[in-house]
């Protein structure tokens, strides 16, 4: 079973910055697309900032200039470094994997962390 566990998120004054960490467990030989997401409350969750296997990014046009990802594949883990923060970023901020492969050639597909909380205050 391949899981996504989120750390890094908290309580940060508007113009902070926070990182926030994912690590992927399980016997994991590869995996293609992370990404990071968000949902703030009565919205919508909505892209944040994705990284390909290839280490191409892309991001929502929203944090462009401010949010910086990252990827280890060594510890299967990725990592979202967020800078210039403003209220508007409060949310939940969730880790995704499109597809992962483990070692006995299972496919895992669109696999979510449980979430960690970014609160911005003003």
């Amino acid at each position: 079973q391949v899981q996504l566990v989120e750390s890094g998120g908290g309580l940060v004054q508007a113009g902070g910055s926070l990182r926030l960490s994912c690590a992927a467990s399980g016997d994991i030989f590869v995996i293609n697309i992370l990404g990071w997401y968000r949902q703030a409350p009565g919205k919508e969750r909505e892209l944040v900032a994705t990284v390909g296997n290839s280490n191409i990014t892309n991001y929502a046009n929203s944090v462009k200039g401010r949010f910086i990802i990252s990827r280890d594949d060594a510890k299967n883990a990725v990592y979202l470094q967020m800078a210039s923060l403003k209220p508007e970023d409060t949310a939940d901020y969730y880790c995704y994997a499109d597809e992962v492969f483990d070692l006995r050639g299972q496919k895992y597909v669109e696999v979510w962390g449980q979430g960690t909380l970014v609160t911005v205050s003003s």
